[in-house]
């Protein structure tokens, strides 16, 4: 897991998170925060007078709990430039306090050598210990964040004894999953199949602990269960422990309440060492008539085919019954979802310095792409978008647009040009930066973009027929998904 994305960000998407949202068992500031919310939703000009004297008050007061509150608030009403101003100051006036043990731990994600990573946690710590603070709502955090990366560091460089020592300093029961995953992976990648495989089982059994769990850290902590006993189960199949892979998989797939392809997989592929052939087969005859399997696991289904079936004979028309079914219920599902609301109107610098409009478009079908040079899923999206531009390359009536946003450094554009020319990608690149007095990406946000990558299909009258967000990894179901949807769109009458 990448860790130098900002910890302040992080640290403060979590108070806000753990802090001003719980369901259960609220405490004042959650009520004061509840109000001031419901205020800031009202019209009413006395509610607005209430409001802003509620907001100068928290964002004088000695506490800093109460600024960062304020910060958040200003924040939610969408004003940046007053909710950042509130963060500085709450730094000179906290100078060892929540915001300046935050922004300090940076220094130790951006260094690489692991013992300077090292002396530098070591001198964070002594500046911010834990005792300085309360761990209530999950606060502790930002030390596991530093912990797991010392640790990552030290198990890179084949220091197991250091690795160990620094992954037991975490304190976070809800998100010990997430460390112990990473520092399985970097054993795995050493070739160190016995330690990897202790902290896949530690990591899919805290997941495990939090599977009924109905608070937003619980419920984050098990999302990841499924992931982890795959991982885990595969390192098992590696050390050729296949008994005790298949109890865990079998437990795995009971477990799964829709169909989960990597599980499928996984289950298929121990089934096949039993020889239980014919099970095998049906586990990714599940996946194959989605439309989604990867194209590995089309290759192992081919093998399992012959076997089953005694020759590759029909194989070809199996195929193509499952494509024409795949696309008939695509398009019947896609039929169902089809919007129709005004696409808000940019216009944009892309990355060689020429302006584009939206408005230029109006009688073509635009797809628009909202991704981030730090997004993995857009990244990964990417593959699959190339093959669709050039599906359409000779249509002039179907136009691409990728606009970057939320970006996070001071050379969004020089990098995303940089990326875009390393890939060889012929994609018509826009830049959506932050406004200077808002700190506001007003694109995305004009679109009410919740998370990356976010596609949105506009036909030629301008108006959002669909909209999708993320990336589930198959490059031909993505290809077939936004493929009929332009589709659809180019004939909205």
């Amino acid at each position: 897991m990448k860790r130098n994305i900002g910890i302040v960000k992080i640290v403060f998407v979590l108070f806000v998170m753990f802090t001003l949202n719980k369901v259960n068992g609220q405490n004042s500031k959650d009520t004061t925060a509840k109000y001031l919310n419901k205020l800031i939703a009202s019209d009413k000009p006395e509610d607005k007078v209430t409001l802003n004297s509620a907001l100068k008050k928290l964002a004088a007061s000695d506490k800093e709990t109460d600024m960062m509150l304020a910060a958040n608030l200003y924040y939610n009403m969408k004003d940046a430039r007053v909710s950042d101003s509130l963060q500085q100051v709450e730094l000179i006036k906290f100078p060892l306090g929540i915001a300046a043990r935050n922004k300090a731990v940076q220094v130790i994600f951006d260094e690489k050598n692991v013992l300077k990573a090292e002396e530098l946690y070591k001198s964070w710590v002594a500046k911010f210990p834990t005792t300085n603070f309360s761990g209530d709502d999950h606060g502790y955090i930002v030390y596991d964040y530093a912990s797991s990366y010392i640790a990552d560091l030290f198990a890179k460089e084949k220091n197991v004894v250091k690795a160990k020592q620094y992954i037991d300093y975490l304190k976070e029961d809800f998100w010990k999953g997430n460390a112990y995953s990473g520092l399985s992976a970097a054993f795995y990648k050493n070739g160190d199949l016995a330690d990897a495989e202790i902290y896949a089982k530690k990591a899919m059994n805290s997941a495990a602990q939090y599977l009924n769990a109905t608070d937003g850290a619980g419920r984050f902590a098990a999302s990841g269960y499924p992931g982890l006993c795959n991982t885990y189960v595969n390192i098992l199949y590696e050390e050729k422990k296949y008994d005790e892979a298949l109890k865990y998989i079998q437990a795995l797939y009971k477990h799964n309440k829709e169909l989960n392809i990597a599980t499928n997989y996984t289950y298929a592929k121990l089934l096949m060492h039993f020889n239980r052939n014919q099970e095998a087969y049906d586990k990714l005859d599940t996946v194959m008539k989605t439309g989604r399997a990867a194209p590995e696991l089309v290759k192992t289904f081919k093998q399992l085919y012959v076997t089953v079936k005694g020759s590759d004979k029909g194989y070809a028309n199996y195929i193509a019954a499952i494509r024409v079914a795949v696309l008939k219920n695509l398009k019947e599902k896609l039929v169902k979802e089809i919007m129709d609301k005004p696409a808000p109107l940019f216009t944009l610098t892309d990355i060689y310095g020429k302006k584009v409009s939206l408005k230029d478009y109006r009688g073509k079908t635009v797809v628009l792409d909202f991704w981030a040079t730090w997004c993995g899923p857009c990244k990964r999206s990417f593959p699959a978008m190339q093959m669709i531009q050039n599906k359409y390359k000779n249509d002039p009536n179907v136009k691409f647009l990728f606009i970057h946003t939320w970006e996070k450094s001071d050379n969004a554009t020089a990098e995303a040009k940089a990326y875009i020319q390393k890939m060889k990608y012929n994609f018509e690149v826009l830049m959506d930066l932050k406004d200077p007095k808002t700190k506001e990406n007003k694109v995305v946000s004009s679109y009410g973009v919740k998370g990356i990558p976010a596609k949105f299909i506009i036909d030629p009258n301008g108006n959002i027929r669909f909209q999708l967000t993320g990336f589930d990894g198959s490059n031909e179901a993505a290809v077939d998904e936004v493929s009929t949807m332009i589709d659809l769109a180019r004939n909205p009458n």
